[in-house]
């Protein structure tokens, strides 16, 4: 019986021999297939790859000997090239522009302006320099141009809990 799955069968018939048969004239001889990779194929397939570990949000993986960081401190924090990242859930199509709520994941910005031809992303921009008491020019749009979860990067002398002050406050 030959193997079913491809490449398999090429693989066996690298292994084909030939024996001479008993009983038949000298010179005879008969092709005998051993095909080994029958077994390890058919229990290869038996059992679970084994997962790949999820690394979450700010965290570095211990056995990759890197320096440990300090988890993320909210929806504010600081990247690497000095900049203050915010992470926004945006909710365009409000009446009004406001910040709904600032929880430990993001800041829940209602837009007035429709989610159309980048109108709630400029918009989303124009609010937060206003409450940031910021220029357009230093806030821009990192990640998320269609999405409605955005990273916002500030380019101020602001440090993240200072941005996070001014948040809080034009949320209450």
């Amino acid at each position: 019986m030959f193997p079913r799955f491809g490449g398999g069968l090429i693989r066996c018939f690298k292994q084909i021999r030939f024996e001479p048969l008993t009983g038949v004239p000298a010179g005879d001889s008969v092709p005998v297939f051993s095909c080994s990779s029958w077994s390890t194929r058919r229990s290869s397939r038996t059992t679970a790859m084994p997962r790949k570990q999820k690394e979450m949000k700010g965290q570095v993986k211990a056995a990759v000997g890197g320096t440990a960081e300090t988890p993320d401190s909210g929806p504010v924090t600081r990247d690497k090239s000095g900049s203050v990242s915010i992470t926004v859930h945006a909710k365009p199509g409000s009446k009004h522009s406001s910040i709904t709520d600032v929880s430990t994941q993001a800041v829940g910005v209602s837009i007035a302006a429709p989610p159309t031809d980048g109108e709630a992303n400029t918009e989303l921009v124009r609010y937060l320099a206003e409450v940031l008491e910021l220029k357009k020019s230093q806030i821009s749009l990192d990640k998320g141009s269609r999405s409605r979860d955005k990273v916002i990067k500030v380019d101020s002398s602001l440090d993240p809990e200072e941005v996070l002050k001014r948040l809080r406050q034009a949320a209450s």
